[in-house]
C-alpha cells in the first residue's frame, strides 16, 4: 500500500541530487561565515530550479509537514517548504499566510533567497484585500529579514497596481543600516517606476533622494534615464 508523501520524503528526494561542490559554493554565496547574514546555516547542494522540480512532485503536502521542513536546520529543506507553501496559496490563503507568519517569526525565513521566494505569493497576496498592519510590524522589527518580507510582501500589491504601502514602507526604512534592506526596498521602489507610476517613483525620490543609501538609491533609479540617474546621485 502506497503511503502518503511526508517531509522526510521531500528531504530523501532533495538528498539524491545534492552536490557537496555545489554546497561548499552556496555556503560562501550566502554568507554562512562567523559574523556573516547566513551564520550557521547548512547547505546540501541543490540549485533552485532542482529544488523547484522537487516541490512540483509533492505539491499537497499536508501543512504540518510544511512546519516540519521549515524548522529543519537545511537550508534547501527550509526552501521547499516556502516553495510549497507558495503552492497552497492560491487554495488557501489565509492558512497560508498564517502559517508563513509563525515561520518568520520563529527565524525559519533567514536569508533573502528564502525571503524574495516567498514573501510576495505567501504573504503580500493575502493581503492585496485585507489588513496589511502586519507589514508595519514587520517593518519595526530588529530582525533584518523580518523586515525583508515586509517590504518584499509589497511586490503583490505592485503587480496590481497600488504602489501605497511599498511607498509607505520605503519611507520608514530609509535609515535602515543593512544593505540587504538598501537593496530590497530599492528593487520595490525601481519596479514601482516599472509596473504602477514613473511619477510615483520620481516623486518619491523628489522627496527622498538626498536621504537615500547610496544602493538603495542606484537599485531604484536603474530604469531611469542617465541624466536623470545623474541628478539623483547629486542630490545625495
Amino acid at each position: 500500500m502506497e503511503t502518503s508523501p511526508t517531509a522526510q520524503s521531500v528531504r530523501a528526494a532533495l538528498a539524491e541530487v545534492a552536490n557537496p561542490a555545489d554546497a561548499a559554493q552556496l555556503q560562501r554565496y550566502f554568507k554562512t561565515g562567523p559574523g556573516e547574514y547566513g551564520e550557521g546555516d547548512v547547505f546540501l547542494g541543490v540549485r533552485v530550479p532542482a529544488v523547484r522540480a522537487i516541490v512540483t512532485r509533492f505539491r499537497g503536502l499536508p501543512v504540518d509537514e510544511i512546519d516540519a521542513l521549515l524548522d529543519d536546520e537545511v537550508h534547501e529543506h527550509r526552501l521547499a517548504g516556502l516553495l510549497l507553501l507558495v503552492a497552497a496559496a492560491p487554495k488557501q490563503p489565509e492558512l497560508v499566510a498564517e502559517r508563513y507568519l509563525a515561520a518568520v517569526r520563529r527565524g525559519r525565513v533567514d536569508n533573502w533567497d528564502l525571503v524574495d521566494l516567498s514573501a510576495p505569493e505567501a504573504l503580500g497576496e493575502a493581503l492585496v484585500d485585507g489588513d496589511r498592519g502586519v507589514l508595519d510590524d514587520l517593518a519595526a522589527s530588529p530582525v533584518l529579514w523580518e523586515r525583508r518580507v515586509a517590504v518584499l510582501a509589497t511586490f503583490a500589491f505592485i503587480r496590481r497596481g497600488d504602489a501605497s504601502t511599498t511607498l509607505a514602507l520605503a519611507a520608514r526604512l530609509l535609515q535602515d543600516r543593512e544593505d540587504l534592506m538598501h537593496k530590497a526596498v530599492g528593487w520595490m521602489l525601481r519596479e514601482v517606476g516599472k509596473r504602477v507610476s514613473r511619477d510615483a517613483l520620481l516623486g518619491f525620490l523628489d522627496a527622498h533622494a538626498a536621504r537615500m543609501p547610496r544602493t538603495m538609491l542606484s537599485y531604484a533609479t536603474e530604469h531611469l534615464t542617465p541624466e536623470q540617474r545623474v541628478a539623483y546621485r547629486a542630490l545625495r
